[in-house]
């Protein structure tokens, strides 16, 4: 299990962690998420001993980190951290000989997840003739070419086309039942509640929500309301309302306790119900209730 406990991190006058902390176990796909700033690049940081955090520790199975570990970590920054004008092939057999991997077993490896990756036939371009998507797959190849057991990723489906995403989330889940423990970084909130078993929740350095994210749905007072009235959203008048744009459809959350029978109701006065339905919240509902209370 990958520990991040009660980390603190100040930079000046401003605090990037305080007192962070969460976990992720073997074999679980856990997301990162908080508002630009919030501290999850510098967490990912201390991970991997890029940051030195002020207090507190980050472990693995139960002991700090040493750098025996990290050399079977893998991490795919959200800012490009390969050479451009190497071939694509060359540099990912120089990133698996840096992670421990002899000359036979980092060009097997390489072939494996390059082609696994889709950008197999491009192994002798270099990695600024290609794609920004492949490029994508190729900082992604880097990262996992020594089969890493802990896996940590910012922003990993920028710029990719919905078959790569598709592909992404595919390959995670399949390093995940191999028993990798994968942290990923994004603002994607969709993708993550898909790939996703677990979720930390940081702002302004403090992580204000984590846990197995179908419990944190559960348990949650609040509830996502979604009503359509003769085709359109219809929102009620009542109090404790809150109505939230998801990705330019909006949506209504209400109180676990709402008065549902009250509220169907006033809709069906209103016109013909098309819709109506009343479920727990969905991880962008959890994620601007821990970010804006």
């Amino acid at each position: 299990m990958l520990t991040i406990d009660v980390l603190d991190k100040s930079y000046g006058d401003i605090r990037a962690l305080d007192r962070a902390s969460f976990g992720v176990s073997r074999g679980r796909i856990l997301g990162f998420l908080g508002p630009n700033g919030a501290g999850k690049t510098t967490a990912m940081r201390c991970i991997f001993g890029l940051v030195a955090p002020d207090a507190g520790e980050v472990r693995w199975d139960g002991h700090a980190i040493t750098a025996e570990d990290r050399l079977r970590f893998g991490y795919m920054p959200e800012e490009r951290g390969l050479y451009p004008k190497m071939k694509v092939r060359e540099q990912v057999i120089h990133f698996g000989r840096l992670s421990g991997l002899n000359a036979n077993d980092a060009a097997a490896a390489t072939d494996l997840w390059l082609n696994h990756l889709g950008v197999g036939e491009r192994g002798g371009a270099k990695l600024e003739d290609l794609s920004h998507g492949n490029q994508q797959r190729v900082q992604l190849a880097t990262a996992l070419v020594h089969d890493p057991v802990v896996l940590i990723l910012d922003e990993p489906f920028a710029g990719l086309d919905p078959i790569g995403v598709e592909s992404l989330s595919g390959t995670l889940r399949e390093l995940a039942a191999r028993g990798a423990a994968i942290v990923f970084s994004s603002h994607q909130l969709d993708l993550v509640e898909d790939v996703c078993q677990d979720v930390a929740i940081i702002n302004r350095g403090h992580v204000v929500l984590a846990g197995d994210l179908d419990e944190l749905r559960a348990r949650s007072t609040r509830r996502r309301l979604d009503v359509v009235v003769d085709g359109r959203s219809w929102v009620p008048e009542s109090e404790g309302v809150t109505v939230v744009d998801d990705n330019g459809r909006p949506h209504t959350v209400v109180g676990r306790d709402a008065p549902i029978a009250e509220i169907l109701a006033a809709a069906s006065a209103a016109g013909t119900v098309d819709r109506f339905a009343f479920e727990p919240p969905s991880l962008s509902d959890l994620f601007h209730e821990a970010v804006t209370t």
